[in-house]
């Protein structure tokens, strides 16, 4: 049985506090973030074939990476064990990983077609979310695939997904009803969670509570793991979130990476023990 939820307790709402933000500087949307250490990855709407990398503390660009060949990227996740960076393109149906421990060097391997989200699981094995044929692939760090979830017809659209240390998985998906949905280690639906527009991306806290961005309410909401109840995180930034659009957090510095589709800006919240607490 599938159980549905769509309940937000604004009630109980949490209001971490800005440190830093990243504004565009002329770059255009960003669609992907993620950081290694003090170095802040972004990606943008703009095929520039490039990577900007920033300084978290001081928010200044440091350098571009040049992925040759990246299209539109709505994925990127960054691997301190692998010391890598893995960015999805979502045009020409690839993967790109770049080689973070000096050389920069750049690879890539084929999926199917058209991914979104990607994100590192516990294993540190790369997880892609493969929209058009609805699909979970699941490969080591230089490309050998290792599984292939196919996902049953509840989910529509695919953005993406985070594997949960049970062997779980949750995924957005941005079809009919705008859902979150947790998934058994073989894909099945459990329970699935709505009352949002977009949901485009999540992260997962240490405790595993579920960030989620919801895009066109301009709104951050945290669920526990099992999708059974939810909150509100109030960001306080000027102009308020403006189309919140991709997610990273940082488990061993607690820090938070909002990026904004429609406000173009990176917004960082630093000492963030996990989402259920304002400020630690």
């Amino acid at each position: 049985m599938i159980i549905m939820m769509h309940f937000v307790d604004m009630t109980m709402s949490i209001t971490p506090t800005v440190t830093h933000v990243i504004h565009d500087g002329g770059g255009g949307q960003v669609t992907a973030v993620t950081s290694l250490g003090d170095d802040v990855f972004v990606v943008r709407h703009d095929k520039s074939q490039q990577v900007e990398v920033y300084d978290a503390v001081t928010s200044r660009l440091q350098r571009r990476l040049s992925v040759p060949g990246l299209g539109r990227s709505f994925g990127l996740a960054a691997c301190a064990s692998n010391k890598c960076l893995y960015a999805s393109d979502y045009d020409n149906t690839s993967v790109h990983r770049v080689d973070l421990s000096g050389s920069n060097a750049v690879t890539r391997w084929s999926v199917e077609r058209r991914p979104l989200g990607l994100t590192v699981n516990n294993a540190k094995n790369v997880l892609v979310v493969i929209r058009d044929e609805r699909q979970i692939q699941k490969f080591t760090t230089h490309g050998t695939l290792l599984q292939t979830i196919q996902l049953q017809p509840d989910v529509k659209i695919p953005i993406q997904v985070a594997e949960l240390s049970n062997g779980q998985f949750v995924i957005i998906d941005t079809g009919t009803h705008h859902r979150v949905y947790l998934l058994d280690v073989k894909g099945a639906v459990v329970r699935s969670f709505g009352g949002m527009n977009c949901p485009v991306d999540l992260a997962v806290d240490e405790d595993e509570n579920i960030l989620v961005a919801d895009e066109f309410n301009n709104r951050l909401l945290v669920l526990d793991r099992s999708l059974t109840s939810a909150r509100e995180m109030s960001v306080s930034v000027d102009g308020g979130l403006e189309g919140p659009s991709s997610l990273w957090y940082d488990k061993s510095r607690g820090r938070l990476y909002i990026g904004e589709y429609k406000g173009h800006r990176v917004i960082i919240i630093d000492h963030l023990k996990d989402y259920t607490a304002s400020q630690v």
